[in-house]
């Protein structure tokens, strides 16, 4: 590794020198393992391949100039995953393993951290089942690992999504507030047909109605309309972002009107007529504040405007990025020092 490599890394290209492995088998959790980083041996019919019980989280670490490193809400994400654990008939990965194990991972491999403003070490747990069952039943065993990669920005400018009105990432009683690997799989069509029409992805709709706004893309998604942040609430069909936490509870901090409700593609076409709507963004790990720029909804389709410094959504972006690299206390202990 140089320093050039890892401060040039495209997202997910280069991983970095080790990972933790530890496999759950006989009702119980092995003993994990930092081992470099390489292929896995697996059974030839493992249990993920046929029913899909694999699952994955993902946050970052970030340097200090004292050579140290801070994880950024390392336990959030470890009671997300539980909580896909749980929707995925899988067992529950203890904070031990989690984030212990992504603290000893990262203490290891601490130089390929990027130093660079805004880029990060992409952390991955990602856990699957490998055991050889072909019955429609969960796994015997289960397979959980770290990984991390060098990340810098994953947007460059604004992102431009097309509204899906043919497809639908998730309904009320599905998997769609669990992070795992089938809604992604789900979510890749749409978004090669997408970017076949020069956008970069879909606006996810509900599976009902189609007409209530739900995610972008991949990321959660906020509106800035005469100055109030209008978000999705988190009604069983959008994944719980630990991000969109973080935006909002710093929104509430900065003491800026927020809405969590429910927002028809209507009404930001029609926001747009009015002169009302003053920006959005996708909100994500990757991306943190990805601002968005065309939207298309069948034979209609808006510039949003730019979100200049002083608009909320820039502000509690601002704010997020300066507690992440230590220019602004960490209020909420959000950071884990390693």
């Amino acid at each position: 590794m140089t320093p050039e490599l890892r401060d040039s890394a495209a997202f997910g290209a280069v991983f970095s020198d080790h990972m933790l492995v530890v496999d759950w088998n006989n009702g119980k959790w092995g003993e994990p393992s930092i081992v470099p980083y390489g292929p896995q041996p697996i059974p030839a019919a493992p249990s993920v391949a046929h029913y899909g019980q694999g699952i994955f989280e993902g946050f970052k670490a970030f340097p200090r100039p004292n050579g140290g490193a801070v994880l950024f809400r390392p336990d959030a994400n470890h009671a997300r995953m539980n909580n896909t654990c749980q929707r995925m008939a899988m067992p529950e990965v203890p904070a031990s393993i989690f984030v212990d194990g992504s603290a000893a991972l990262v203490a290891l491999d601490r130089n390929w951290i990027p130093e660079k403003e805004n880029s990060a070490l992409y952390i991955r747990p990602v856990m699957f089942g490998i055991g050889e069952v072909l019955g429609v039943k969960p796994a015997d065993t289960f397979r959980f690992i770290i990984e991390t990669c060098p990340s810098a920005p994953y947007f460059s400018g604004s992102v431009d999504l097309i509204a899906e009105d043919v497809y639908v990432r998730a309904f009320p009683g599905g998997t769609g507030a669990a992070k795992c690997g089938g809604n992604y799989a789900g979510s890749m069509l749409a978004a090669i047909e997408a970017q076949k029409k020069g956008f970069h992805n879909v606006l996810w709709l509900d599976g009902i109605e189609r007409r209530y706004v739900e995610e972008a893309g991949l990321m959660n998604v906020a509106f800035v309309i005469s100055g109030t942040v209008v978000t999705p609430p988190l009604s069983g069909t959008i994944l719980p972002g630990i991000t969109r936490d973080s935006v909002l509870t710093l929104l509430r901090d900065l003491q800026l009107p927020i809405e969590e409700r429910r927002i028809t593609i209507d009404e930001v076409f029609d926001a747009h007529a009015k002169g009302t709507l003053q920006g959005a963004a996708g909100i994500g790990t990757a991306a943190v504040i990805a601002p968005l720029g065309r939207l298309r909804h069948k034979d209609r389709e808006i510039t949003i405007p730019k979100m200049g410094p002083e608009s909320p959504l820039m502000k509690a972006g601002a704010e997020l990025e300066g507690i992440r690299s230590g220019r602004i206390a960490d209020r909420h202990n959000w950071l884990l020092s390693i």
